[in-house]
């Protein structure tokens, strides 16, 4: 029996944004971060698939990558409803959440690097005026609040949006995890299937919840990010 399936009611123009924006191959470096994991490999918190999908899906669902998506839904909602004082506000906690020096390198640089792309090549400059509107405050823009202002000037639905961005940090994880532990790419395929019920679990919490009940519960993911500093050999930045 054939089945019908309903219409999207997201463009191909923004599917073809949301796949580009969010892939690996986009210019943003984010190939060369592990936010901690590099330091639980070495450390033996993470050996194999079971032990990186509890790793990757409590960074999604209360560590960073948790934080992210909750601060990406607000800057999206702000910057639609083009209240620009909301939108410094989130942008500013978004650059004080960061619980090392390189948790908070790997999302500025990134942010910047996201913001430069999408205005150059993609033409939405308004991303990257609001880089220089936040530089004049001291404050550094961050990869979710790039990337949440580029897809709420680009007019693509949040759920859609967001889904793409806590993918793509999920994807991430799974490609540093397969050159570090090392994991088959066959293995990694299957972490990712593991991961798909709490990255949309993710996702539906992330679009209702209020900034002041944002807070994580991961503590090691912090620890590893501060081992990371002085790890002798490192691949990874952080």
């Amino acid at each position: 029996m054939i089945q019908k399936h309903t219409s999207s009611t997201i463009k191909d123009e923004s599917l073809y944004r949301l796949s580009n924006w969010f892939s690996p191959n986009f210019p943003i470096g984010s190939y060369s971060y592990s936010r901690g994991l590099e330091s639980a490999v070495e450390t033996r918190l993470v050996v194999n698939p079971t032990t990186l999908v509890d790793w990757i899906e409590s960074d999604i669902s209360h560590g960073p990558g948790w934080t992210d998506a909750v601060l990406f839904s607000h800057v999206f909602r702000s910057a639609g409803a083009k209240n620009e004082n909301d939108l410094l506000h989130v942008a500013a906690l978004s650059y004080a959440l960061r619980g090392s020096a390189e948790l908070a390198l790997e999302s500025t640089a990134q942010g910047k690097a996201f913001a430069r792309a999408v205005s150059e090549c993609w033409s939405l400059t308004e991303v990257e005026q609001f880089r220089h509107t936040l530089a004049a405050k001291d404050i550094e823009i961050t990869l979710p609040v790039a990337a949440a202002l580029a897809c709420a000037v680009a007019r693509i639905p949040l759920r859609s949006a967001l889904f793409f961005y806590v993918q793509a940090n999920a994807n991430n994880l799974v490609s540093a995890a397969v050159r570090l532990i090392p994991l088959g790419q066959s293995d990694g395929q299957r972490t990712l299937v593991s991961l798909e019920p709490h990255i949309g679990a993710s996702v539906k919490k992330a679009v209702t919840e209020k900034l002041e009940d944002l807070g994580t519960s991961t503590p090691m993911i912090e620890l590893m990010s501060f081992a990371h500093e002085t790890q002798y050999t490192r691949l990874f930045r952080s």
